[in-house]
């Protein structure tokens, strides 16, 4: 199996509350869509400072992430983005990467969406199971 990406939204969460207040307008709403690699063993969310600056996310914490080549590293944690894929939405924090690295589709927004990777067609794909809507397990 080679690499998966997909095709989401990226949406300051904050600016949907303030949209659905009329304190701004919907074309106020901060969109970042992007092409983004799936990554199942990242457990986060993580975009690149470019990313969090165009949506203007505010910092929550500072967390520590170990990187694919090893490195342990401290990063902002920002919240709360809205990410959407297809008829799928979450509300979640995300790490942010230094500089300009590619940003990753963890496992934990997966989950919280219902979502699987395909494995023949390499793609995210809604589960077939719950086509029009996300189950999660609670137990």
């Amino acid at each position: 199996m080679g690499l998966v990406y997909a095709d989401i939204e990226l949406i300051n969460a904050e600016d949907l509350g303030l949209a659905r207040r009329n304190i701004i307008g919907e074309d106020e709403i901060k969109r970042y869509p992007l092409n983004i690699l799936v990554d199942t063993g990242s457990y986060m969310l993580a975009i690149n400072e470019t990313i969090q600056e165009q949506l203007q996310l505010p910092v929550m914490e500072k967390k520590k992430a170990q990187l694919a080549n090893g490195h342990v590293v401290e990063c902002d944690v920002v919240s709360p983005v809205e990410l959407r894929f297809k008829n799928r939405r979450t509300v979640c924090s995300a790490m942010v990467l230094p500089g300009d690295c590619e940003p990753l589709l963890g496992a934990i927004p997966l989950e919280e969406m219902d979502v699987l990777i395909h494995p023949l067609r390499n793609e995210l794909i809604v589960n077939p199971e719950h086509p029009y809507f996300a189950q999660l397990k609670m137990k």
